[in-house]
């Protein structure tokens, strides 16, 4: 990718399904626990991610939306597993187009780090697991497991969704298959990289053959913590760019100027890593404490095509209205007040799970 390279945070981003996107902002896929225990949406979700659209982000996705009841990993969360749940989806997704915006979901399931006690049945993910007392998916199961994601992002379409993204990272199940730490398997789905990442693979094929070409895809991958290995996601990252169904890869990094685990030593960033890649025509976005205007605007000048923005976007509803305003826009400092987030439109569910971040919300 091309370094020090001159990029307007106004630029439109063009994808390889014709969606595109107005500005380079994308809001990150972020945990709220505003949704029903059944899985739908609230209006206070609703609201939350409404109010980013407002504020001008270009890409607007919701939090981990679990694709089969036992993928729920915490109390309110996200469903997009049943037809009921489809008319929640249609609100926001209307919400969100009214400013401009891409209405994106993100798909995924817990696998063994779904809590029983939480879904009423014991764990699954790819190999049997005594640290999460979890169990092995049978052939079967995994078949079942790739339809339903796939049947997920048909009824992401139906609601009226731009396109999802494939929750591939943070230790959950496509994860736990990618990772040889707890992916013990014998079979076509275990062993070989190759074999390991078969799931992803055949998601996202089975994605793109019942959604279409004009359907955007995008797929997130972490390359650190959760038993993941750099230079296999690497592999993995380039291998999802050469079958050219991808319209973007999401990296999330947890810090984007971090150097890679264990290379402290070093002058290279973790980032750099995926930089050296070949994109193609598909896009790159990149997640980890992009904060200010004046990082957004480091990590573009690196040749980044959009950044993914978290913290600064709960704090600040309209973050990239400010950046495209000021360039050398920094959001308030922590800790910020109950009541500035419940102007920037968090609820009380949202606001008391920020209050686990550390120095995140005043006492």
């Amino acid at each position: 990718m091309d370094k020090n390279k001159t990029t307007n945070v106004n630029d439109i981003v063009h994808f390889t399904s014709g969606k595109k996107m107005k500005n380079r902002f994308m809001l990150a896929p972020l945990t709220n626990k505003q949704s029903h225990d059944d899985g739908t949406l609230s209006d206070q979700e609703i609201k939350w991610l409404t109010m980013r659209a407002k504020g001008q982000f270009g890409l607007v996705i919701t939090g981990a939306s679990n694709v089969q009841p036992n993928g729920k990993g915490w109390h309110g969360e996200l469903g997009i597993y049943s037809d009921h749940q489809i008319q929640g989806h249609q609100k926001l997704t209307k919400s969100i187009k009214v400013h401009g915006s891409l209405a994106v979901i993100q798909i995924f399931h817990g696998g063994m780090r779904s809590p029983k006690e939480l879904i009423n049945s014991q764990p699954v993910g790819p190999s049997n697991n005594k640290t999460y007392n979890s169990r092995a998916l049978t052939l079967q199961e995994i078949q079942q497991l790739k339809n339903d994601f796939i049947s997920a992002a048909l009824r992401a379409q139906k609601a009226g969704y731009d396109g999802v993204e494939i929750h591939g990272a943070h230790g959950y199940v496509l994860a736990q298959f990618l990772s040889s730490e707890f992916n013990h398997r014998k079979d076509v789905y275990g062993g070989s990289l190759e074999n390991r990442s078969r799931l992803l693979f055949e998601v996202l094929d089975g994605i793109r053959e019942a959604c279409g070409s004009n359907f955007l895809v995008g797929v997130r991958l972490s390359p650190e913590r959760y038993g993941m290995v750099l230079e296999e996601v690497k592999v993995i990252a380039q291998r999802l760019v050469n079958t050219g169904k991808v319209d973007f890869l999401d990296i999330s990094l947890w810090d984007v100027f971090k150097k890679p685990d264990g290379q402290e030593d070093t002058n290279i960033m973790l980032l750099d890593h995926f930089l050296e890649l070949d994109y193609k025509d598909v896009k790159l976005t990149v997640a980890g404490k992009i904060t200010s205007g004046f990082e957004v605007h480091k990590v573009l000048s690196y040749g980044v095509d959009f950044v993914t923005i978290g913290k600064s976007g709960i704090i600040h509803h309209d973050f990239p209205k400010k950046v495209l305003e000021d360039k050398s826009f920094t959001p308030l400092k922590l800790p910020v007040t109950v009541s500035h987030l419940q102007k920037e439109g968090l609820s009380q569910k949202f606001i008391e799970m920020m209050k686990s971040w550390p120095d995140f919300v005043e006492n």
